[in-house]
């Protein structure tokens, strides 16, 4: 009879550690799942407008900026690629500008209006990959393109005889390489870091696009360490180019107080000052954004500074340089003079 109860007693441990077991294996399965559905599933962008009258009118003047800005971008492009008197390493460097200003709201803005018009705000996970990816390369480039544009205006100011030496094609090409090469480099880290996260809670997106700061905050593991890391490196990112900014722009200021001829003065004064001016609505959002901790800045806050470094600057900054810029307008003139004339004839 003992022999009976031994064996029951064994059999009911071995079930027990079967079900055990199961439980196990289901609760693992399950984890496994929400990891897959964290990289295969969609996410869902909250949008900026919905469709009440005031939020018509606002998206109405978006897509006016939108277009606007690409216009001027890519008329900017051209005039400086046809006008034989705009060859020049600033005007090399600032096509380049107009190009990545071209690139921001091109990864944003169509998307957010597509939305918006068919009534939903769903992304794969390989577009907003993409959007972040694209996103954190032109902006990267971007930044590290005005502090070595800084350079160009100290070398034409302070070092005027020797420019053409200095900023010859080579130089030039190795500038416009080296911007382009950081964004690639941090863009890919960035993005890789962040997709690795398991995002198995809420899937929705409080921003108009996949920005990393979003991203994070439906990470379903603490992230703070990475946000910590991410504040540095934006940290780092930004100083150093806003040092190289900066340390030009004092040798500039000390050779302009010192020129006698009030045309030079003023004539340096005006180009430097349309580049401070980008740099200042650049690097304003984006220390905003990259530098200043999550915990500081609320959704709504975020969605209003992000519009403005992927739309209101990309579309001011041709607008500074063209109505500021004398060679410019000049080049302006030239075409249309040509296209009135030739429809004449």
């Amino acid at each position: 009879m003992a022999d009976i109860i031994t064996v029951t007693e064994v059999l009911s441990a071995a079930d027990d550690v079967c079900e055990q077991y199961s439980r196990t294996m289901s609760d693992a399965s399950q984890r496994v799942r929400e990891t897959n559905q964290s990289v295969t599933s969609d996410f869902t962008l909250t949008g900026l407008f919905n469709h009440s009258g005031p939020h018509l009118a606002l998206f109405s003047l978006v897509a006016a900026i939108f277009t606007m800005g690409l216009l001027g971008n890519a008329i900017l492009i051209f005039l400086i690629h046809t006008d034989a008197r705009l060859h020049t390493p600033m005007y090399y460097l600032l096509s380049q500008l107009s190009l990545l200003d071209v690139g921001f709201p091109l990864v944003t803005i169509p998307k957010m209006a597509a939305d918006f018009l068919q009534e939903e705000g769903a992304i794969s996970f390989g577009g907003c990959a993409a959007q972040m990816f694209f996103l954190m390369l032109i902006g990267v480039s971007e930044g590290v393109l005005l502090s070595l544009m800084s350079y160009d205006r100290y070398v034409a100011v302070c070092h005027p005889l020797r420019y053409p030496v200095l900023m010859r094609r080579q130089v030039c090409l190795l500038m416009v390489g080296t911007s382009w090469l950081s964004g690639v480099l941090v863009a890919s880290i960035q993005t890789s870091i962040t997709l690795h996260f398991p995002y198995c809670a809420s899937r929705t997106v409080d921003h108009f696009f996949c920005e990393l700061p979003a991203l994070l905050r439906l990470s379903c593991v603490d992230t703070s360490a990475y946000e910590l890391a991410l504040s540095i490196s934006g940290v780092l990112i930004l100083v150093l180019p806003l040092s190289l900014i900066t340390t030009s722009y004092s040798h500039v200021l000390g050779a302009v107080l010192h020129m006698h001829s009030t045309e030079a003065r003023h004539k340096a004064f005006t180009t430097c000052s349309s580049h401070i001016t980008v740099v200042g609505l650049f690097y304003g959002a984006a220390v905003f954004m990259y530098m200043v901790p999550g915990a500081y800045h609320t959704p709504q806050q975020d969605n209003v500074v992000s519009l403005f470094y992927s739309l209101i600057t990309p579309t001011l900054n041709p607008l500074i340089y063209s109505l500021r810029n004398r060679e410019v307008q000049m080049a302006l003139v030239k075409i249309l003079f040509r296209t009135g004339f030739r429809s004449k004839r």
